[in-house]
């Protein structure tokens, strides 16, 4: 049974979910007090059954290629410290990626981490489509009219997305034990990475592992950047945060590094153009 803080969205629209099939979004603590949105992106691993896993086997769907490992529950735990909103995706980001745009070739792989997907080869655009409608664009309206009722309160909320990263890409180590990741606005990046830094034992990226400049950053360009809301995305290594108590570890030292950032009063207005 869901808890009054958690609620899910189906419709007979979407043309790949079945009725046993998960929704294309959750939302959590829709009635949060506080002046964030979390997002997580890759939340999910999840398949409709009529797609069967896209043939990849249930040990690929999961592994990292299929979900961020650690995201959905350190945003879960994050949502209930800041008492805010979530907007969780419902479906692996192999059957189409949230934070990518739709016409970019790596919106639906072919091959991921040296890993073929064979119901990705030489998909139709009509079957592109369906993606689309059924996965992506419920998945950010659902960000939107979260924004919107920030909007109806007159609250300017700080805008976090959340993801994961495996702790090796192919044959290559990754080294940090967190990534923040920024373009245009530093008002919470910045600050973000002294902080951490501060903080001993920790290796700390700077747009690291991956990138936060445009237009690697899809789910962050459309929703904050476009309304200039404060912003930041941030990735935690995997092998940190597959357990509860590793999650239960983060959560709590994210939300101590970000609250002081977040309470600051000048950080809630839309940045100038």
């Amino acid at each position: 049974m869901r808890s009054a803080l958690e609620t899910a969205s189906t419709s007979p629209d979407f043309p790949l979910i079945g009725a046993g099939d998960p929704a294309p979004f959750t939302l959590l603590n829709v009635n949060g007090k506080g002046a964030v949105l979390l997002v997580c992106d890759h939340a999910s691993r999840a398949f409709p059954a009529g797609l069967e896993r896209l043939g990849l086997s249930a040990a690929d769907t999961a592994r990292h290629i299929a979900w961020d490992i650690g995201a959905a529950s350190l945003t879960r735990v994050l949502g209930r410290l800041f008492d805010a909103p979530a907007v969780l995706a419902g479906y692996s980001r192999l059957l189409i990626d949230c934070n990518r745009d739709p016409a970019d070739v790596t919106s639906i792989v072919a091959t991921s981490d040296g890993v073929p997907v064979p119901g990705n080869q030489k998909l139709a655009e009509a079957e592109r489509g369906e993606r689309l409608h059924s996965f992506f664009e419920p998945y950010h309206r659902a960000i939107e009219l979260r924004l919107d009722e920030f909007r109806r309160r007159e609250v300017i909320p700080a805008f976090i997305s959340m993801h994961s990263f495996t702790p090796v890409m192919g044959s290559e180590p990754r080294p940090w034990n967190i990534g923040v990741l920024w373009d245009q606005d530093p008002r919470i990046a910045v600050p973000l990475l002294e902080r951490l830094r501060a903080i001993e034992g920790l290796t700390v990226g700077d747009n690291l592992p991956y990138s936060g400049r445009h237009p690697a950053d899809y789910t962050v360009a459309r929703h904050a950047e476009r309304a200039r809301l404060p912003h930041v995305c941030i990735e935690v290594r995997q092998d940190q945060i597959d357990t509860a108590a590793g999650v239960r570890r983060w959560a709590e030292l994210l939300h101590g590094v970000l609250e002081p950032i977040l309470l600051d009063p000048g950080l809630h207005h839309r940045l100038k153009e």
